[in-house]
């Protein structure tokens, strides 16, 4: 397969992918971006230099964000006219001239954008993550000491800050600029009672809800067309605002080490993490795993431990069945070491199923 034909395959990847999840404007767009690039456009002129990236770089989702930055900076107007996000309205055919434009136009200006590696906050997970903190507070009947890996600007930390509702639930403070509503497909979580004894998390670029241009780049990965998340970011960022939370700049495995190290008696440990172990090299995944149970192997009814995690399946769950194209939530619990699937729910948070099952 040539340099061209590999980018084409991710930008095509992705393409579909923003098929299942409902943005129209970026698969049109991908999918000509794909085309470009393999008729030698500027497209390729901007990616080529960048051939030997995998797949778990994220170079389509970082074009994307890049020129959606543009957009939101006013710098790039000619697109906006077509971007939601922005105020404008259409359709990729519209948009694609001016994307190509853009792209060759500002292809400096681009690739040093690209230079920085995709960040993301997605609050929508908090509704996917919800029932694994329920279960660990109803079975322990302990407060819990959150710790969230690859927490970016550590929005899913304040996850009992928002305000969740679904036909005979509700969970989280009313007045929440956060609201998730009607995401369960099903039954909704079963209640219980719930106090944050603390929160930290780890990453290794944090964000800062303060910060104009963090915000800036957590507001340029959204999809341009899907204005709900948006305004939801927008709400989260407000609230993480309102109660800071300092997120370290670390590696997963030695912050872990560190804090599973010291035992917290008369809380429950919850180690999370989402759409994060996709990004980590495959050496690091198994040490991740490791690193956890041999922690949870000395954890006790008064000091209890929980891996609780929203991820991409297995090949084998990923091609087919009801839960096609959705990550899985599990949660992993101990003493005892009992494996949980809750259920599955989509990488932008929206629709979570639940289907508590033993593994």
């Amino acid at each position: 397969m040539t340099d061209a034909a590999r980018i084409a395959e991710f930008l095509r990847r992705q393409a579909g992918r923003a098929t299942q999840r409902g943005s129209p404007l970026y698969v049109g767009l991908l999918e000509r971006l794909a085309a470009d690039v393999e008729a030698g456009g500027p497209a390729w002129a901007l990616l080529r230099s960048r051939a030997g990236e995998r797949e778990g770089d994220a170079l389509p989702l970082r074009l994307m964000a890049a020129a959606h930055r543009l957009v939101l900076t006013g710098a790039a107007p000619a697109l906006a006219r077509w971007y939601p996000s922005a105020g404008g309205a259409g359709t990729p055919e519209q948009a694609w001239p001016d994307l190509r434009a853009l792209l060759a136009g500002r292809a400096a200006e681009l690739d040093a954008l690209l230079d920085a590696p995709l960040q993301t906050n997605e609050p929508g997970r908090s509704a996917a993550l919800l029932p694994g903190f329920l279960t660990v507070a109803r079975t322990t009947g302990l407060p819990l000491r959150v710790l969230e890996v690859g927490a970016s600007a550590g929005l899913n930390l304040h996850w009992d800050r928002y305000r969740y509702e679904a036909p005979g639930f509700a969970f989280g403070p009313p007045g929440s600029p956060v609201r998730l509503r009607d995401v369960y497909e099903g039954a909704p979580p079963e209640p219980a009672a719930v106090a944050v004894a603390s929160r930290a998390g780890c990453d290794r670029n944090p964000l800062d809800p303060e910060s104009e241009e963090d915000r800036l780049v957590l507001r340029s990965a959204v999809w341009a067309d899907q204005t709900d998340r948006l305004a939801l970011l927008d709400a989260a960022l407000a609230v993480a605002r309102a109660h800071p939370v300092a997120i370290e700049r670390s590696d997963a495995l030695p912050w872990l080490d560190e804090r599973l190290a010291a035992r917290a008696g008369g809380r429950a440990t919850v180690v999370v993490h989402s759409i994060v172990v996709q990004y980590l090299p495959r050496p690091d995944r198994a040490r991740l795993r490791e690193r956890i149970e041999t922690a949870g192997a000395a954890a006790t009814h008064a000091a209890p431990l929980a891996w609780l995690r929203l991820e991409p399946p297995g090949r084998a769950r990923a091609d087919d069945g009801p839960d096609r194209g959705l990550a899985e939530l599990r949660l992993s619990t101990w003493p005892g070491g009992r494996e949980l699937r809750l259920g599955a729910a989509g990488y932008h948070g929206r629709p979570v199923r639940l289907a508590m099952s033993g593994a």
